[in-house]
């Protein structure tokens, strides 16, 4: 395992090294930022569940741990001008960290697609050094250039996922805290 790796180094062009180096810092990137936003978003939404909760067993204002608590300090009668700025400013908030994995999901398959055409690109430049054995030269600098490829692939489906599943959070959230607005200036009318 140790050695193919190693004659995959030797025999790999520099582009491919390179782009399969750029592809793992991405992956780094976006597990580190899916776990960190993943674990984050999850607690603020119990937050407010637990704060949806207390306004549906009549309590006639949001506890302080509940986001529109904040909002409702310089105004205590809140208005739906203010829940709606409350509204977008947590779902600022809450979609931190989505745009990176959008991006990171739509261009990492061209990353590696240009490794891969680099590398391939040298294959052929070793075609015409090559004497005897052809095949065996395209063969090996074909599949060994399609890593590169296969790797931004790789890299884009978990970006695209992430992204997937903290949208669907920051929605979730998004509608706990419109609730919340909902419910409080139905017991002000």
């Amino acid at each position: 395992m140790f050695n193919s790796l190693i004659t995959f180094i030797d025999k790999s062009h520099p582009v491919t090294l390179l782009v399969l180096l750029v592809l793992s810092a991405y992956l780094i990137a976006i597990i580190w930022i899916f776990l960190y936003r993943f674990f984050a978003l999850n607690k603020w939404i119990a937050l407010e569940k637990k704060a949806l909760e207390a306004l549906f067993r009549g309590a006639e204002h949001v506890p302080d741990y509940g986001y529109l608590s904040h909002f409702l300090r310089s105004k205590p009668r809140g208005s739906k001008a203010l829940f709606d700025m409350a509204s977008y400013a947590a779902t600022k908030d809450a979609t931190k960290g989505l745009s990176f994995l959008s991006i990171v999901a739509s261009t990492t398959p061209f990353i590696g697609l240009f490794g891969t055409v680099v590398s391939i690109l040298g294959t052929f430049a070793h075609i015409g050094q090559a004497t005897g054995g052809m095949m065996n030269v395209i063969a090996t600098g074909v599949s060994d250039a399609l890593v590169a490829t296969a790797s931004g692939i790789f890299v884009a489906i978990f970006a695209y996922t992430f992204h997937q599943i903290l949208k669907r959070s920051a929605f979730e959230l998004s509608g706990l805290i419109r609730m919340q607005s909902d419910a409080l200036l139905s017991k002000e009318s």
